[in-house]
């Protein structure tokens, strides 16, 4: 499969067998990916942050890592990433009630609609909104457990390989967030590029 993209503020979805991946690309090296996976034969099973946090003893997935699904399956593993390795798994999916609560007057763009456009755009029938994989969000966690919002760390170029471990559909969203600095200091959404690979 050639390079493909996901818009800025948009999302994609791609099914893959078993034994395929698929590689991200920050392409301007300061967008935050969110990211889904489902198993192919059930909706109902998905990659799920609570359960890796579990699986891992960690909030922070690094290469080698399986991707665990709420009934404690692989479905990804974390085969290559050349970023700095900072990923949020804490925090949920925008959506429209987040920028409501920041001050947006009107619909704002989100990744919560994202993922059921992307999924819809495959023919993959439409499911509640799973937390996240947040590929290259960067959310310092402190001592005393406070968040902060900060800006990636990765750079333009920076990758990530995740191989199937079953048959899964993977979403992602190029987050629209405008509004704090999750992607970049200017607030500027832009687009990634993605490949599916053997």
């Amino acid at each position: 499969m050639a390079m493909e993209t996901v818009p800025a503020r948009r999302g994609r979805a791609v099914r893959l067998m078993a034994g395929q991946a698929i590689r991200i690309v920050n392409t301007h090296g300061t967008q935050v990916v969110d990211t889904w996976a489902f198993n192919a034969a059930d909706p109902g099973e998905f990659l799920s942050m609570p359960h890796l946090h579990a699986a891992l003893g960690s909030v922070f997935p690094a290469r080698g890592d399986a991707l665990v699904t709420n009934r404690r399956r692989p479905i990804l593993m974390l085969e290559e990433d050349t970023s700095p390795g900072r990923h949020d798994t804490v925090i949920a999916a925008c959506d429209v009630h987040r920028y409501q609560s920041l001050g947006c007057a009107g619909y704002h763009d989100n990744c919560t609609d994202n993922l059921q456009a992307a999924l819809a755009m495959i023919g993959f029938p439409a499911t509640l909104c799973p937390p996240p994989l947040n590929l290259w969000m960067n959310i310092p966690i402190a001592a005393d457990g406070r968040i902060t919002w900060g800006e990636p760390l990765s750079r333009p170029g920076d990758h990530v390989v995740l191989r199937a471990v079953m048959d899964c559909v993977v979403a992602m969203s190029a987050c629209p967030q405008d509004m704090i600095p999750i992607n970049g200091r200017d607030c500027t959404p832009v687009e990634v590029q993605y490949e599916v690979i053997a």
